[in-house]
């Protein structure tokens, strides 16, 4: 399995987590989320934006963590899997939220024109647990690191799940014979509206990205899976732009169904769909487009976990600063994008792999 590493799904992977620098500085000029910062002026292009973005990130993010999964259990067994996730998600994740967090919560604290206090005070305050784990009011938060933890609790409470279907199984053969029909991927998208529907935390449901990592295990398992994604990838990206058009018409034009009512769960299914189609396209035309490695991709494939941890926190600290310039609204976003990015970059190559330590610590090998 390890000489079948596949170099779409580490494009895929480096492209999303590039992404998350455009996405989370477009939430300083969001016009319907809060955020750590906020500029003056708001801007609906860049809320269109992360709408759009918002629909395939995540559970592409998710998708990939479970493709990635496959080989990893391929190939370290199931013990070796359960001490990799602990060496490359728990550690990572605790000292996250102990020194790469705090400063995004302090900051909407530090705004506030009547906190005085310093950022040892604000410490001893913040690691006391309250209702609201967002972090945008200054409380205790995981931040952008719920990604992580859901991984983490995904990966270790599915894992005899995926021992099961790491073996050749009836229901997995049954599935793929399956999707080779016209169409049938697309039907994928119901278990997702499914757990879609059931309670989440703070707006992120672990049911709906289960299913999205365990889709992506299985995907992995049989080629004629992915010979499905390549015969649909183009009607996949026509029916996500179709229904992308829909959803941000609507959005646009603030139509809200009453909860639980026709409208509302034919409104559901559309986005669980919508988020599918792009799932499907991104794959499909991913290993048609992005089959190759380079010195970059080998790179960057290298420096993209660690850059996902450290991105959020230099975007809110520069944010900070640079709203509060009497500039254009864009050309506060470019500074504040470009700057993250080559600060993000700068810190991963100069702090973060040059030591074994910091390498432990940022999930990386050492």
């Amino acid at each position: 399995m390890a000489m079948n590493r596949r170099a779409d799904i580490d494009w895929l992977r480096v492209i999303a987590v590039l992404l998350l620098i455009p996405f989370h500085t477009a939430r300083l000029f969001d016009i319907w989320e809060t955020n750590y910062v906020k500029n003056a002026e708001l801007s609906p292009a860049l809320s269109y934006q992360n709408s759009f973005l918002w629909t395939w990130h995540m559970p592409l993010l998710f998708l990939l963590a479970g493709s990635a999964s496959w080989y990893a259990i391929g190939v370290r067994g199931g013990a070796g899997y359960v001490k990799e996730r602990f060496r490359r998600l728990f550690i990572p994740l605790v000292f996250g939220m102990a020194v790469i967090v705090p400063p995004q919560a302090y900051i909407p604290r530090f705004q506030d024109g009547d906190y005085r206090e310093g950022y040892l005070s604000f410490l001893a305050d913040y690691i006391v647990i309250r209702g609201d784990l967002t972090g945008y009011t200054g409380l205790f938060t995981p931040a952008h690191l719920w990604f992580i933890l859901y991984l983490f609790v995904i990966s270790l409470a599915g894992l005899p799940l995926l021992m099961r279907l790491s073996k050749k199984n009836r229901v997995t053969d049954w599935l793929a014979e399956e999707c080779g029909r016209p169409g049938a991927i697309f039907s994928l998208a119901v278990p997702l509206g499914v757990t879609g529907a059931l309670p989440d935390i703070d707006g992120k449901n672990p049911f709906f990205y289960f299913v999205l990592f365990l889709y992506g295990y299985v995907l992995m398992s049989d080629t004629r899976f992915q010979d499905a994604v390549d015969r649909h990838k183009r009607v996949a990206l026509l029916l996500g732009l179709a229904a992308m058009a829909v959803v941000l018409t609507l959005q646009a034009h603030r139509v809200h169904f009453p909860e639980k009512s026709a409208g509302d769960i034919l409104y559901h299914l559309l986005r669980t769909f919508n988020t599918w189609f792009w799932l499907i396209a991104l794959l499909g035309y991913g290993r048609t487009c992005l089959n190759f490695s380079n010195a970059f991709l080998r790179y960057a494939s290298r420096a993209a976990y660690p850059f996902y941890i450290l991105h959020q926190t230099v975007i809110v600290v520069i944010g900070h600063y640079v709203v509060q310039w009497q500039a254009n609204l864009w050309a506060k976003y470019i500074v504040i994008a470009v700057s993250a990015l080559l600060v993000t970059v700068l810190l991963y190559d100069l702090c973060v792999k040059r030591t074994r330590a910091t390498r432990f610590l940022f999930g990386m090998h050492v």
